[in-house]
C-alpha cells in the first residue's frame, strides 16, 4: 500500500551538489522512520541518513556528516536528502526506505517499504 518514488539523482563534479526527492504514497500515516541508504559496486548497503517522521531524531553516517541534510515534509508526504561537496566516494545508487514503527535508524531491517534507488555519480 506504500509506494517510494525517488529522483533529483545524476551526474555532477565532485564538490558539486544534488538534491535527491522521495515521495511517499499510500498509508503514509503509519510511517515513523525514513531513511537514505546507499549502494556502492560490490559494497553493502549502508544507511547514510535517517529521520524519525516527527523530525526529533536524525542520523547521519560519519562519512557524510557536515555535507548531507536529510529533512521531511509533512504536508507533501516527501523526504529530502541535500547532499554538499560531494565526493567520489559518495557515487552510489541511493535508496530511499520508511518503517512502519520506531526502530533503528541505521538498519535496514527495519525498513518496511524501499523506492527503485537513484543513481548518483561524482566524477573526479
Amino acid at each position: 500500500q506504500v509506494q517510494l518514488v525517488e529522483s533529483g539523482g545524476g551526474l555532477v563534479h565532485a564538490g558539486g551538489s544534488l538534491r535527491l526527492s522521495c515521495a511517499v504514497s499510500g498509508r503514509t500515516f503509519g510511517i515513523y522512520d525514513m531513511g537514505w541508504f546507499r549502494q556502492a559496486p560490490g559494497k553493502e548497503r549502508e544507511c547514510v541518513a535517517a529521520i524519525r517522521w516527527s523530525g526529533v531524531n536524525t542520523y547521519y553516517a560519519d562519512s557524510v556528516k557536515g555535507r548531507f541534510t536529510i529533512s521531511r515534509d509533512n504536508a507533501k508526504n516527501t523526504v529530502y536528502l541535500q547532499m554538499n561537496s560531494l565526493k567520489p566516494e559518495d557515487t552510489a545508487v541511493y535508496y530511499c526506505a520508511a518503517a512502519r514503527r520506531a526502530g533503528v535508524l541505521t538498519a535496514p531491517n527495519e525498513y518496511d517499504f524501499w523506492g527503485q534507488g537513484t543513481q548518483v555519480t561524482v566524477s573526479s
